[in-house]
């Protein structure tokens, strides 16, 4: 659910001004209402400060050095210009160094020799001219012809010189070269240089990833305050001749109290009430422990407007079971519930929702691993196990999975259809409803009246009055003859539905597919244990651990991603989800 909000405006004295902000700071609960979109120049400086800061913290980080002690004298922007030059430096010398390694490859066939002596055959009138051919085509008649000379041989081409008077041109059948700038031991030598300074530089820089990153830290946490505080003069009114500051925010209801009891300490005059239709207030969302697993996916799509419904407790459930039917085996899903109990007590607070998240996915995967009857790429459905006897009759085979695919998929869009009414009853009245409440007339009639034989007629019935609540009333603001124009359009919508359904077959290719890969992998590693007779067992597992993990890895991205899709596609659609909520983010001294 969204937090309901009431908006604040203080009235405080300019004096008080500041004390008034670093107070409210402290007390992080305040959303501050934007009124400029412009930024003055301070504050642009201050947030791209920010943003060096944190490239700098995350560079050193991914060098995985292990933390020393901290170095508290050096100031954490100094460490960042420092930190951030040395990168450049250190990039720049990569390409530089790829870059000589190449000119190697070019040079070393040449060998070492010296300019100042191919200078000296010059001034005496001799020519050195650099030859590539292959060494099959290289005429060993050359040699006395063209007083040619092999340097070397690589990868089967012959690399030779001709040593002539003077420089005309010579019919030679071999592609000339331009000779090499500089020798071998000088290009070997500028390499070496350039490997010194680059390894100087990473232990610099590790000696930073050792001790400076709390400095930059920090750093970033005042230089983010800086720039939320000249935000919040910026969003400023002012008034009475600049003797009297306006300020706007909104406050969670269940976060008032604090805020209250300050307000009336200091005596400040304030005024508070519920938003007006016409404002935004920011977005908190407030869902309980298994439906808070999943905002963090909700908030990839878009966070909802302050008036609509959440949807992320609505399509939980279905997430969770949409994952397992794509995965769709037990085996896996016991592993994912199993892994996350023995590293869950091993985490940072904050990746054990994250953890827990999965162990629920494997949770889904374990129910229809088991109604699908495939256990770690074995089908439960073709071994003849007596134990397995008696729950057989309850798993599907791919006909019945398929078409549980589809009844999903219509339920959800019904259900999304349902939470649309909903919606649309709680914002605008019950009028604005009807023609929601048409769609779950009309299509469950439809199923009634084509599926389920003696009930045409409560299916007509149903079918009738759905039509006419789409045609009349899809919007309730327009005259008749409009009406009918918009709910003619509604109904043509109907096959965008039937679409919509046809969507969720990809839960079913996607379960197969799964499947298919897990029998693959156990087909080929127990080829191996047979043709192996000693090694086989042993290879059979190496096999087997890895195809299983390859095939959890790529099949739970197709498992997570296609999901998400029929979640934020037809779903959010057929649930009328407009979005667009900005998130609540208070004004506060600990930074996010």
């Amino acid at each position: 659910m969204i937090a309901p909000m009431r908006k604040y405006s203080f009235l405080i004295y300019h004096q008080e001004y500041n004390r008034f902000l670093e107070d409210i700071r402290e007390l992080g609960v305040v959303d501050i209402v934007e009124k400029e979109n412009r930024l003055d120049e301070e504050t642009i400086q201050k947030l791209d400060q920010l943003k060096q800061i944190n490239k700098a913290i995350d560079f050193l980080k991914r060098r995985n050095v292990e933390a020393g002690k901290p170095d508290e004298e050096t100031g954490g922007i100094k460490v960042m210009e420092d930190v951030l030059s040395r990168r450049n430096q250190l990039e720049n010398l990569e390409q530089k160094i790829n870059t000589l390694k190449k000119e190697i490859h070019h040079v070393a066939p040449w060998g070492d020799f010296s300019w100042d002596t191919i200078e000296k055959l010059k001034k005496a009138g001799l020519t050195l001219r650099f030859f590539v051919v292959s060494e099959k085509k290289f005429n060993p008649e050359w040699k006395k012809q063209y007083n040619a000379g092999i340097i070397s041989i690589d990868q089967s081409k012959a690399h030779f010189i001709v040593i002539q008077e003077g420089d005309e041109p010579i019919d030679i059948e071999a592609g000339e070269v331009k000779p090499p700038r500089r020798s071998l031991s000088a290009v070997n030598r500028e390499k070496k240089q350039a490997e010194e300074q680059r390894d100087k530089i990473n232990r610099e820089l590790d000696k930073y990833a050792a001790t400076a990153i709390p400095a930059l830290q920090k750093a970033a946490k005042k230089t983010g305050q800086e720039a939320e505080y000249n935000k919040v003069l910026i969003n400023t009114i002012e008034e009475a001749e600049g003797k009297v500051k306006v300020l706007e925010g909104f406050v969670p209801v269940d976060k008032r109290k604090p805020l209250d009891t300050y307000l009336e300490k200091k005596k400040i005059l304030f005024i508070t009430r519920k938003p007006f239709p016409e404002e935004s207030p920011p977005i908190e969302l407030k869902n309980g422990r298994f439906a808070r697993l999943f905002e963090p996916i909700a908030k990839l799509f878009a966070m909802p407007s302050y008036r609509e419904l959440d949807l992320t407790p609505l399509f939980a459930p279905f997430f969770m079971l949409f994952f397992g039917f794509c995965l769709g085996d037990a085996g896996y899903g016991l592993l994912f519930i199993i892994v996350g109990f023995i590293v869950k007590p091993r985490l940072k607070p904050k990746m054990k929702p994250i953890v827990t998240l999965v162990q629920f996915l494997g949770l889904g995967t374990l129910i229809f691993g088991v109604l699908t009857g495939t256990f770690f790429g074995m089908d439960l459905l073709q071994k003849d196990l007596p134990v397995l006897e008696s729950v057989k009759s309850f798993m599907l085979n791919s006909e019945q999975s398929f078409y549980l695919a589809l009844i999903i998929g219509a339920f959800q869009i019904l259900f999304g259809i349902g939470v649309h009414a909903v919606n649309r009853f709680r914002r605008y009245g019950f009028l604005y409803a009807l023609p929601q409440i048409g769609w779950l007339m009309l299509l469950p009639g439809l199923g009634i009246y084509f599926g389920l034989d003696g009930l045409e007629l409560p299916g007509t019935i149903m079918m009738s009055a759905g039509i006419a609540l789409i045609l009349f009333w899809s919007d309730p603001k327009a005259n008749f003859l409009s009406r009918i124009g918009v709910g003619l359009w509604d109904l043509y919508n109907i096959t965008g539905i039937f679409g919509d359904v046809l969507s969720y077959i990809r839960l079913f290719a996607l379960g197969v597919s799964s499947a298919i890969l897990g029998f693959v992998i156990n087909d080929i590693s127990m080829s191996i244990n047979q043709g192996l007779p000693y090694a086989g067992p042993v290879l059979m597992v190496i096999f087997l651990v890895i195809g299983h993990t390859a095939n959890i890895f790529i099949s739970s991205l197709g498992a997570f991603v296609h999901p998400m899709r029929l979640t934020f596609v037809e779903f959010y659609k057929n649930a009328g989800f407009s979005g667009g909520g900005k998130e609540y983010k208070p004004f506060k001294t600990k930074l996010k």
